[in-house]
């Protein structure tokens, strides 16, 4: 009697609570596997931010720092060549006769002096770099394109960052950007946005390198 109760093996209640415990269980161990993978894609979108940051961060800084177009038509009280206004906000891009593109309008165009030295004498052309958004494929990108005169084809049109939040670029400087009194300092702001991570603020200053 005993040999055969040991053979008939496991009740239908004891099943039945074993599939109900292993549905439990597996219940939990997918909500945590699931939590795991959105906290990976949230961390992964995150790093791209900003490694957008800083890409963007290591170009604005650069043009900035080389803004200045000189007016050698005019000596300023000080005997130094005074500045033209260099520094355009929401600019078409053949505005002021110097040409970058065809572009979209640029939330800023910083202008600047480039000497050919090539030649002799050494011929003054003006270098454009557009700060502008484009939709690609339903996606905002900033991006920065770049021309030298004679040429008004950009040289590069580089993507500086993409899901973009629409509206978010706004572009401030420390005195009036327009003004022949160049300002110090630039800064564009623009907020960078996914659904696993929100709204993500990047800020592009420079300095403005010329006296």
């Amino acid at each position: 009697m005993q040999l055969r109760r040991a053979e008939q093996g496991f009740t239908l209640i004891e099943v039945l609570i074993t599939i109900a415990l292993m549905g439990v269980v597996s219940l939990a161990l997918s909500d945590l596997v699931i939590n795991a993978l959105r906290q990976m894609s949230a961390t992964s979108d995150r790093l791209d931010m900003s490694q957008d940051s800083q890409l963007g961060s290591t170009y604005f800084s650069r043009d900035v720092a080389a803004v200045g177009l000189r007016d050698y038509g005019a000596v300023g009280a000080d005997g130094l060549l005074p500045f033209k206004p260099s520094v355009e906000l929401d600019a078409a891009f053949s505005v002021g006769g110097v040409t970058c593109g065809p572009l979209p309008d640029a939330a800023v165009r910083l202008l600047s002096d480039n000497w050919d030295t090539t030649v002799t004498p050494a011929v003054r052309r003006t270098a454009v770099v557009a700060y502008y958004v484009k939709v690609a494929d339903g996606v905002s990108e900033v991006r920065r394109a770049q021309c030298l005169e004679p040429s008004t084809t950009p040289t590069s049109d580089v993507r500086i960052a993409s899901n973009v939040k629409p509206g978010s670029l706004t572009v401030t400087c420390s005195s009036a950007c327009d003004a022949t009194v160049l300002p110090e300092d630039i800064t564009l702001r623009f907020l960078l946005t996914k659904p696993s991570t929100g709204d993500y603020e990047v800020v592009l200053s420079g300095l403005r390198r010329q006296g």
